[in-house]
């Protein structure tokens, strides 16, 4: 059973654990105006808000199409059918209309749903300039085939200028009481929601064959795209251990359930390089979900966070029956999807040390798409400089072998060098010895090699004491 508010209005149902939150809105509940674009998290065309007890924003946008439906669970969902107030529709379909941002119509649900929230979010300072960040980071997830997005930009920008209705649920003062009061813990059978670690590692021995599911992004590709059916699935987005950001004296233990969007504040402080990989990472819908802990322990060979945790030195703590250890992020991956994991094991937290006053990061991801999209490669670099000589160099990439991995070759090459062109010359000369990059459908290796060269290069031009800040500035933009 789970128990949630739809548009306002409390709703019981039954649901396998393997029923996303598209499906139970089409088929169980009759509400077809969210659609089915891709079944994969890429188009937005299922875009919908939700709005739970642990989620510091009031609304967050999700793709119902990869949201396990029993997450819903104590939380409002709303759609695109929530939103008007009998005739006098909500700013952003007002806006929509009124900008001819329509076409085929098939996106535009999902789109409304983004600009939904983006309104809501800006309800305290509406009369503030919409800045283009915030539009790009609101629209990024969000595909459409037939307008060229020219209007659908014109339509966000025009909802400051429409008539403030509200849907009528939102006059409701209780409303917000009573679907906190339902709790966040699953009363389904085969869907299980530990709270604590204690109770997830009971579930691991009961259910050994059950997956692991945080926020669902890549996972629950095995159910929309291989319609995979699994008996059981154990939740890990409520356990208090996995949830926390612990601060120390020499860095932080950032839980593995922590979400992209949690996580953000953390690295725009401390690592701006870092937090600005995010907003390429993957879409808002995605960011509000997707964890840390998932991106590294699906042990993809293209996941965007793994190179950069490498390059920092990044450390795991793991549970499992034999209770806790810790691992080098650097030991942890195997080979092609196969990890350091015991069996029983999970992720409990990523250690992220602190940065050192004069060390420097630089992250650069290329992909077919600018945002929203897989890594082709990504490279992450980071040193410190003393006079001139470089110190403290790690070089990792994702997209060039079978896991992520350090280039201790390209890093021996540049530590204690001057940063010269000759220096990382030979640096070129030894990563080109060191790998053998993959060669998939997403690019040769012999391209990944030369781009990977490439990145080389960009940091040799940042480093050169000859170019400007404006140069800096144009390299770090092109690659991002």
């Amino acid at each position: 059973m789970i128990e949630f508010f739809l548009n306002g209005r409390r709703q019981y149902v039954e649901a396998e654990p393997t029923t996303s939150v598209l499906a139970l809105l089409r088929e169980t509940l009759g509400h077809c105006g969210t659609k089915e674009g891709c079944a994969s998290g890429d188009c937005g065309a299922c875009t919908v808000a939700i709005a739970d007890p642990d989620s510091s924003a009031a609304w967050r946008t999700a793709n119902a199409c990869i949201t396990p439906a029993h997450q819903l669970q104590g939380c409002h969902l709303v759609t695109v059918e929530g939103l008007a107030r009998g005739e006098a529709l909500h700013p952003a379909q007002a806006a929509m209309v009124e900008c001819h941002a329509s076409q085929c119509g098939f996106c535009t649900p999902g789109i409304v749903m983004s600009l939904f929230a983006l309104h809501e979010s800006r309800r305290q300072t509406p009369a503030a300039p919409l800045a283009p960040q915030a539009l790009e980071a609101a629209l990024g997830g969000n595909l459409c085939r037939c307008t060229g997005y020219r209007p659908i930009r014109d339509a966000a920008h025009a909802m400051a200028t429409q008539p403030d209705s509200r849907p009528a649920w939102a006059d409701d003062p209780e409303l917000e009481t009573a679907w906190r009061a339902l709790g966040r813990a699953s009363r389904a059978t085969h869907y299980h929601t530990p709270q604590h670690l204690a109770e997830l590692m009971q579930l691991r021995r009961e259910h050994p064959q059950a997956p692991l599911v945080a926020g669902a992004t890549d996972l629950w590709l095995g159910v929309t795209q291989r319609l995979e059916q699994w008996p059981a699935v154990i939740d890990l987005s409520q356990v208090t251990e996995l949830r926390r950001i612990e601060a120390e004296d020499k860095g932080w233990w950032i839980g593995a359930a922590v979400t992209y969007r949690e996580w953000e504040p953390l690295l725009q402080t401390h690592y701006p390089a870092f937090a600005h990989l995010l907003e390429r990472l993957g879409s808002a819908q995605i960011r509000h979900r997707a964890t840390v802990g998932g991106n590294i322990a699906n042990a993809s060979p293209i996941g965007d966070t793994p190179p950069v945790l490498l390059a920092l030195e990044a450390r795991l703590r793991l549970a499992g029956p034999d209770g806790e250890r810790e691992l080098p992020l650097s030991a942890f991956f195997l080979d092609y999807r196969k990890t350091a994991l015991r069996p029983g094991e999970c992720i409990v937290a990523i250690w992220l040390p602190r940065p050192e006053d004069d060390a420097q990061l630089r992250v650069w991801k290329l992909s077919k798409r600018r945002e929203d999209d897989i890594s082709t490669l990504l490279g992450a670099f980071h040193w410190r400089q003393t006079g001139e000589q470089m110190h403290d160099v790690r070089v990792a990439f994702g997209g060039m072998a079978a896991t992520p991995l350090r280039v201790h070759k390209v890093e021996a090459a540049l530590e204690g060098q001057p940063a010269t062109a000759e220096t990382f010359a030979d640096a070129k000369r030894a990563l080109r010895a060191a790998l053998t990059p993959l060669d998939d459908v997403r690019g040769s290796a012999d391209y990944r090699l030369t781009a990977a060269a490439n990145l080389l290069e960009r940091w040799a031009l940042i480093l050169d004491p000859s170019r400007d800040d404006t140069q800096e500035v144009a390299l770090d933009a092109y690659a991002h």
